[in-house]
């Protein structure tokens, strides 16, 4: 199904944002377009956006142990949100985007399904596909490697007490149907919500992310690398997706 607004959000995702004041900027506006009673994508994009935020000042304050970690941090974001958006731009033009980012946008219009499911549905895609591939290509930018116990990776952890605390809070408030009804208590929505962590899955993000910086002198099994993650992502996506 496609929305009456799919032709404004083509505009909107057009150009990739190259700081996080340019990736507020493009998710506030899609938030503003995306009617959320019907349209499932808003519930990502909105938890995508007070991620963000919270992102930006922690960045502002210098929350972190040095100037390196928070010049990855800053860097990392805007290179990460770019897959999401690109994703969503070639869904709009009737292309191919990952397998993981189209069981999402083909649920869209689903109203058996809860918000939460859609938020997750999408931070599923984002962090089990897109996270290593933005890490890896962060690190390269500056001319480093992804490796544990540095400033990157120090950085780089400590942003998960603040993304669980978000998504909890988003557990909290989303746990309603697309049009916003209540659900029946204790249903499989539940248990599928609570099998997941962030922090988790970040970690195991940053290891692909180890291993496509091993071997990026391999462009063909860089993307068949690339290319299972996508695929292992995409089942999660469908269980979380379930109605």
């Amino acid at each position: 199904m496609t929305f009456s607004y799919d032709n404004q959000l083509a505009v909107l995702v057009s150009n990739d944002p190259a700081s996080i004041n340019a990736v507020i900027q493009t998710l506030q506006a899609i938030d503003a377009v995306v009617d959320g009673s019907r349209d499932g994508l808003k519930w990502f994009n909105t938890l995508y956006l007070q991620v963000t935020l919270a992102v930006k000042e922690r960045v502002a304050e210098n929350d972190f142990a040095d100037s390196q970690g928070a010049a990855f941090i800053a860097n990392l974001d805007f290179v990460f949100a770019n897959f999401y958006l690109s994703a969503l731009r070639a869904w709009l033009a009737g292309g191919d985007p990952p397998e993981s980012w189209r069981v999402l946008f083909e649920q869209r219009s689903n109203a058996a399904l809860a918000r939460i499911q859609f938020a997750l549905a999408g931070v599923n895609a984002h962090i089990n596909r897109d996270l290593a591939v933005a890490v890896s290509k962060t690190c390269s930018q500056a001319g480093n490697k992804p490796l544990h116990q540095t400033a990157e990776y120090q950085a780089y952890t400590a942003v998960n007490a603040t993304l669980d605390s978000l998504i909890g809070q988003a557990t909290r408030e989303l746990m309603v149907s697309l049009p916003g009804d209540a659900l029946p208590g204790a249903n499989k929505v539940e248990r599928a919500v609570a099998a997941w962590s962030v922090s988790a899955a970040r970690e195991s993000a940053w290891v692909n992310a180890e291993i496509l910086s091993a071997i990026a002198g391999e462009p063909l099994l860089s993307q068949r690398f690339v290319d299972t993650l996508d695929g292992t992502a995409a089942l999660a996506g469908k269980a979380l997706l379930a109605a």
